[in-house]
């Protein structure tokens, strides 16, 4: 089996700035760096996960040069009436066959229903009929509307992102295990356990993400759970092999053949890698 980290990002400041930046990952990364950080881990697939609500970032992170990178999470203006056109355009371009998935920065959208409005169902229902992923990135207060959307595409998988970014430096796990629990319940989603330790914050620790990732493992279960770095963004926070060494932590009773399903199993079935 593989070790597949299933969500990161590259960027280029020279080409896109971002202004949302700061301290140690107020840098380019590219995929030079990308390698060299993920073979000491072992890592040896990734998914490239969108930065931007940016068509061209899309477009350049499936030609990006690099065997490592087997799916990309795109982004395409769900809200619009020709999504579909939208995603012929990038899987006719270079490298278009490593499209997998496709995500929207919801988290900053200040209507915490944006996931419920009728354009963006029907965007959702054109990405499903391309057979692609929809990542979910959310804050728990925007978690039932993501059940909305769920529940209009059912025959579409989903992926929580980053576990919906509990508020993990505050301690506070409901309502956000609640809301979880309620989108686990539905056949066609599955999450990642990745972005954690910035949640936390520089003084995380393992034991202040267990209940975190205990409530995960106990509504998602290890077949429906994958293992991201959130690199680099993670450095606000932890090093590459920190975040994969917590994660090993935290995933520690379960058995080698559950390890594998989430640090690999997992993503490989959900996205496709290897099969388009």
């Amino acid at each position: 089996m593989r070790r597949i980290d299933a969500h990161h990002h590259l960027w280029d400041l020279s080409s896109r700035p971002q202004d949302w930046l700061s301290g140690p990952i107020r840098r380019s990364f590219s995929p030079a760096d990308l390698r060299a950080v993920t073979e000491p881990a072992g890592v040896d697939a990734t998914v490239l996960v969108q930065v931007l609500n940016d068509l061209d970032e899309t477009a350049e992170f499936l030609a990006v040069e690099s065997d490592l990178v087997a799916g990309v999470v795109g982004w395409v203006d769900l809200t619009a009436p020709d999504v579909a056109e939208q995603l012929d355009r990038l899987r006719s371009g270079p490298g278009g066959d490593r499209l997998v998935g496709i995500r929207h920065l919801v988290q900053s959208e200040p209507d915490p229903d944006w996931l419920m409005r009728p354009d963006v169902i029907a965007g959702l229902r054109a990405v499903r009929d391309a057979g692609l992923v929809y990542d979910v990135l959310t804050r728990p207060h925007q978690l039932p509307a993501a059940l909305v959307a769920v529940r209009a595409v059912p025959d579409m998988m989903f992926v929580v992102d980053h576990l919906s970014k509990p508020d993990i430096a505050g301690g506070l796990v409901e309502p956000w295990a609640t809301h979880l629990a309620a989108l686990a319940a539905e056949p066609n989603v599955t999450a990642k356990l990745s972005g954690l330790v910035t949640e936390a914050g520089p003084q995380w620790t393992v034991e202040a993400l267990k209940p975190y990732a205990d409530v995960a493992l106990t509504v998602f279960g290890p077949d429906r759970l994958m293992v991201g770095s959130d690199w680099p963004v993670c450095l606000l926070a932890a090093s590459y092999s920190e975040v994969f060494d917590a994660a090993a932590d935290l995933c520690s009773g379960l058995s080698a053949a559950e390890r594998s399903e989430l640090f690999g199993g997992t993503a490989a079935r959900v996205y496709g890698l290897g099969t388009r």
